[in-house]
């Protein structure tokens, strides 16, 4: 019996396994054509446009079509660099569309860390999800093989899962990943009309936040593979179908660069010819005969071809912006305290490097979460400095229509501080409430460390710090790691493994 019939024998005994009925992969269709990729950008904007905060709860949620066909029991979760695999294999065996990704990579050179190699990774190993897979299990193995490594791969590559799209409308659309190359991933969910990228992301303790792309998201050299990322074109070949229809056997294949339209490295070397990688930050980037830098010329191109700017509105939204942050730490915060590691002791150690490690610091530490809230507070002062500029120069691309934009703005501020609240609960079980602008002013205070008292993690003072329970020996580690409190710049690739007595030398 040929090989490809025997597998379809074998599917449809499994289909009789009622345990496994609901989990099972059925592929029915050969490739991604438009409309199943215009299906998954709606799916990703419903998930983007509900107010669900966890990945379990988005996919329960009723901007999920497709809930109810989900076993019970089912708990889905997923970190940032798990979100845009979860969120792609999920649609894909609800479809029953290929799927197939990297399972292994390897660094292009020496690297302590491969998620942070200075060069970049190469794929090493691919798996194909085919029909009679069960889904959970898929699901748990894209949890223990992908990474932010996964992304790390130069974008002239072929044989990776995602390829670097133009930067044009009809390319960067809901479902566009976005790789930051300090480790963090994301997934576009909306364009608004004037150019600016909504995203999700999502954390290693399972939750979903939202926010705007801007320069938190870094550029760097081409073999790192930051930036904006599509998935490539994908069709199963060789498959069988059976008398239900489903596909059997068969292996993926994706396309390669040269067989993409919208493959493109405008993102990495700018407009002009191509430079070597090792000269990408002398690229330039023009529109309409204009040279901007590349932030500006992504929201022009993507805003229909024109750069504007509301400054009143967008000040208003980057307050409301980074009170939601200040929400979504309020809450992983919460989580970190009920699982009781306030209350155990210190380790004499940090982790080799506080942003990027693994087990407990990973999942309820908040190092990275606070560099960028620290990074976004920074962009409103230096966006507000901007539109000034922008309002005294008489330039054209700034749309305001008053006399005194100085006060118009600070209005607008104040209003959209005075909106914001943040309460946690004190170790003496009293709630506590921080307006935005208290909250700035404790941005450097505020600990990261999951150790630590609940009192510190918000950055508190006596009286208010009287109910902290830490001892001698925790407030010293607090006090010590204030200059790592004090960077803004994740620094991925230095040894941060201190001891107390380091850190007190200076040494952090």
């Amino acid at each position: 019996m040929p090989k490809a019939w025997l597998g379809a024998l074998l599917f449809l005994l499994a289909l009789g396994r009622e345990a496994q009925a609901d989990t099972l992969v059925r592929i029915r269709s050969e490739a991604w054509t438009p409309a199943d990729e215009r299906g998954y950008g709606e799916f990703i904007a419903a998930i983007g446009q509900s107010v669900c905060r966890t990945v379990d709860s988005c996919l329960r949620n009723p901007a999920n079509p497709f809930r109810a066909s989900d076993p019970q029991g089912i708990r889905f979760q997923s970190d940032c660099a798990d979100l845009p695999y979860v969120l792609r294999f999920y649609y894909a065996w609800k479809r029953g569309l290929p799927f197939s990704y990297v399972s292994d990579v390897s660094p292009r050179m020496r690297a302590r860390d491969i998620r942070y190699s200075p060069q970049g990774n190469v794929v090493e190993a691919h798996r194909d999800v085919l029909t009679g897979d069960d889904a959970l299990a898929v699901l748990g193995r894209l949890r223990d093989e992908i990474s932010s490594a996964t992304y790390r791969i130069h974008p002239s590559l072929d044989g990776n899962d995602l390829y670097s799209p133009a930067i044009a409308p009809a390319a960067i659309r809901p479902g566009t990943v976005i790789y930051d190359p300090n480790g963090h991933l994301a997934v576009i969910w909306k364009i608004e009309t004037d150019g600016r990228i909504r995203y999700i992301d999502a954390h290693p303790d399972n939750s979903l936040t939202r926010g705007t792309y801007d320069l938190r998201f870094v550029r760097s050299s081409p073999g790192m593979g930051a930036g904006f990322k599509n998935w490539r074109p994908s069709r199963l070949a060789g498959a069988v179908r059976a008398p239900d229809g489903a596909l059997v056997g068969g292996r993926v294949l994706i396309a390669a660069n040269n067989q993409i339209a919208d493959f493109a490295l405008t993102q990495y070397f700018g407009t002009g010819a191509r430079a070597e990688d090792r000269d990408w930050k002398s690229g330039v980037f023009e529109w309409n005969g204009q040279a901007m830098d590349y932030y500006d010329y992504v929201r022009a191109r993507l805003g229909g071809g024109r750069l504007r700017f509301d400054p009143l509105r967008e000040v208003a939204e980057m307050v409301a912006s980074n009170c939601a942050d200040l929400g979504y730490r309020a809450d992983a915060v919460a989580a970190s305290l009920a699982t009781g590691l306030q209350n155990q002791p210190q380790p004499e150690r940090l982790p080799p490097n506080i942003y990027g490690t693994e087990g407990d610091w990973e999942t309820w530490s908040t190092p990275s979460r606070d560099a960028r809230l620290k990074t976004a507070f920074r962009h409103v002062r230096d966006s507000v400095q901007r539109f000034l500029g922008l309002w005294r120069a008489r330039d054209s691309r700034l749309v305001y229509a008053g006399s005194d934009l100085v006060g118009d703005m600070a209005r607008v501020h104040a209003q959209a501080a005075q909106a914001c609240s943040i309460v946690y609960v004190r170790s003496d079980g009293t709630n506590v409430g921080l307006g935005y602008e208290e909250a700035r002013r404790r941005l450097f205070r505020m600990s990261f460390d999951p150790y630590q008292c609940v009192e510190r993690r918000w950055g508190a003072v006596a009286p208010e710090l009287d109910s902290c329970r830490d001892g001698r020996l925790k407030r010293r580690w607090y006090d010590a790691e204030q200059s790592l409190r004090n960077q803004i710049d994740r620094t991925y690739d230095a040894r941060m493994d201190f001891s107390l007595d380091g850190l007190e030398a200076g040494r952090g």
